[in-house]
């Protein structure tokens, strides 16, 4: 198994999850907050898939589906387009309103097709490739992908909790 593959079925996990967390729920229970300052599923997985948007999007040198592919339009949110949720206040947070179970999931679908796209092409010796330099050590293409793997879990782990809750209501 090369780093590519593993990279690829890390991604493809985050995919299962997302799904899971999101299908089959309503805008409002898409904006539930457990408390006044929590994220909600929607925000979280919009936020997971806005940074795997951006970061992967960067390192390959290529446009974001977010833009691209009219998703910024399609979500009408009240954000500039570069806008990732890195940051939100918990107003910003509340203002993110999803309409549909669809919606968040065919942008999160779009951008994992690029991803994975991407990262099935990827060689040894592109995962050390510098893609950041402002850190110290400089950070390579593995560590960036690995990094928003690491998020994306999180995210989409934090947003299957939420989605309990909402269930026990």
């Amino acid at each position: 198994m090369t780093g590519s593959d593993v990279l690829t079925d890390a991604f493809d996990r985050i995919s299962e999850l997302v799904h899971v967390a999101v299908r089959g729920l309503s805008a409002d229970q898409l904006a539930y907050r457990a408390d006044p300052d929590a994220n909600s599923i929607g925000w979280l997985v919009w936020h997971l898939t806005r940074v795997q948007d951006d970061h992967v999007s960067a390192v390959h040198g290529a446009e974001q589906a977010w833009i691209e592919g009219g998703w910024v339009e399609r979500f009408g949110l009240p954000f500039d387009a570069d806008a990732t949720g890195y940051g939100h206040s918990s107003d910003e947070v509340g203002a993110v309103r999803v309409g549909s179970d669809e919606l968040l999931l065919a942008y999160f679908d779009a951008v994992h097709s690029q991803t994975v796209s991407y990262v099935r092409q990827l060689t040894a010796a592109d995962l050390d490739r510098i893609v950041d330099d402002r850190w110290d050590p400089p950070v390579t293409l593995s560590a960036r992908l690995v990094s928003v793997i690491s998020d994306d879990i999180q995210h989409a782990g934090q947003a299957a909790f939420i989605r309990g809750i909402v269930e026990r209501r």
